[in-house]
């Protein structure tokens, strides 16, 4: 009896390895191959036969956590331009 396994996607875990090491080692950089793999994961997943390769599920948690990192380094660097133009400006007043 030959029994066809589904195989998991490669590149749905290295989006969600590389989306928990963007909170923990990789800031930044994690987070842009999370979103990147994880939306080629998705794909490739899209195209091939149904049943054929798993990892939606991996795929679509390593691209929310990529973007949510990539959300707070947005903000964290507008936060510190703020701070840092105030801080000229307060500087400038006196």
């Amino acid at each position: 009896m030959n029994t066809v396994y589904p195989r998991t996607s490669s590149l749905a875990v290295v989006s969600l390895i590389f989306g928990v090491l963007a909170y923990v080692f990789l800031p930044g950089v994690g987070a842009l191959v999370a979103v990147i793999c994880g939306h080629s994961a998705r794909s490739e997943i899209r195209r091939s036969p149904p049943g054929s390769i798993e990892g939606d599920g991996m795929a679509l948690a390593g691209l929310i956590l990529g973007w949510i990192q990539i959300a707070c380094v947005v903000v964290a660097v507008a936060f510190a331009a703020l701070f840092i133009a105030g801080a000229i400006a307060f500087h400038g007043l006196h």
